[in-house]
């Protein structure tokens, strides 16, 4: 795999030398398609990191021109359940967002201060302390409430306002429970950590997320019904989505068929964004480009198995998208993008704009 990874990148680099004037990756990505014959996600991605060195530019301003000037808005896992923890929380994650920052470095700052008071508001409460492979903590809870609560109490804790300073942001990737229930033969969600025996319907999981939405300053909501119930996100997008992020990953996996198919039901208003959910930079900047010209917002995100690859990071500034997904802030696969952030910021002096300004709802 690695040979056919380098050996291409190799070959564009000897008979290929991109000109300052090339933005997008598209000439790159076509020579490689046509010596490999399959897109290699290393390769492919490797190949625009070389075509932006050539070019003598950083990636993000090699993919955005003079305009990639935003730094996002974390959104910070610092809770685990599902799939991804132990316990009885059937959500499996529970984000913070820094809205309420002046810059992205301060929002990060936040971010961490809000992470490092939750394990206290844990200890405190005889919680286990330890984490997932995204960097939140994975503590088994009494309930699923129980996880926004706290950690709207380590908000406090760590001297911020929350629903002013910091929102939270929940994924509770509701496929799963869909895949639950279907093993049971049955249709809908099964509460699969917390009470097996319940399997709730898109309307009673629809009327949980409004119901949170009443008692917590939640801002997104990703993935909060299956992959396969349209209705439901319909149903979903019209109930919340003039207030709320109304985010599909399962549901469009960075595919602009079904990211249409999104848009003329209107199943969503923001889209997850995986570069190698769809496996090539040209790919990925279309569904962005589509999101985008509706009025959608897209948040760039990591995946659960990372390396440190910061390709990410410069992706997200490079098309001002305003958020990233990129888990907490430990494990060093985790880091290495906010730390990659950091560096952009930093080069963009005072050209930097934080992505609190892209926040399109109520």
């Amino acid at each position: 795999m690695p040979t056919i990874a380098v050996k291409p990148i190799k070959k564009i680099i000897i008979r290929r030398k991109p000109q300052p004037e090339d933005w997008l990756p598209e000439p790159v990505e076509a020579y490689a398609w046509k010596e490999d014959g399959v897109y290699q996600v290393g390769g492919q991605t490797a190949a625009g990191v070389t075509a932006a060195a050539a070019a003598g530019k950083e990636l993000f301003q090699y993919l955005g021109g003079p305009d990639a000037v935003t730094l996002p808005v974390p959104m910070m896992n610092i809770l685990n359940g599902g799939k991804h923890a132990d316990g009885t929380v059937d959500f499996q994650e529970f984000m913070v967002q820094p809205w309420g920052a002046s810059s992205f470095s301060e929002g990060l700052r936040m971010g961490v201060e809000v992470f490092h008071a939750l394990k206290k508001v844990l200890k405190d409460k005889g919680y286990n302390t330890s984490v997932g492979d995204e960097g939140g903590y994975a503590p088994s809870l009494k309930s699923n409430d129980e996880a926004p609560a706290l950690i709207c109490q380590a908000i406090e804790q760590a001297g911020y306002t929350a629903g002013k300073d910091i929102f939270l942001a929940l994924d509770p990737a509701a496929s799963e429970m869909a895949n639950a229930a279907a093993e049971k033969g049955q249709q809908g969600y099964c509460f699969f950590k917390s009470d097996p025996d319940r399997i709730a319907t898109s309307d009673e999981m629809i009327d949980i997320w409004a119901d949170w939405c009443g008692k917590y300053p939640i801002r997104s909501i990703e993935d909060g019904l299956g992959e396969d119930d349209w209705d439901g996100w319909a149903k979903l997008c019209a109930k919340l989505g003039d207030k709320i992020q109304i985010v599909g990953d399962d549901l469009f996996v960075t595919n602009i068929e079904f990211l249409q198919r999104g848009l003329d039901q209107k199943c969503a208003n923001s889209i997850l964004i995986k570069l190698n959910q769809i496996g090539t930079l040209t790919e990925t900047i279309a569904a962005i480009d589509l999101a985008t010209a509706n009025g959608w917002t897209s948040v760039v995100s990591h995946r659960s198995g990372e390396t440190e690859d910061t390709t990410i990071a410069d992706l997200t500034v490079a098309k001002n998208t305003g958020q990233i997904k990129t888990g907490s802030a430990c494990r060093t696969d985790r880091v290495c993008k906010y730390n990659q952030l950091l560096r952009i910021e930093e080069a963009l002096g005072d050209k930097a704009v934080y992505g609190a300004s892209t926040w399109n709802r109520v």
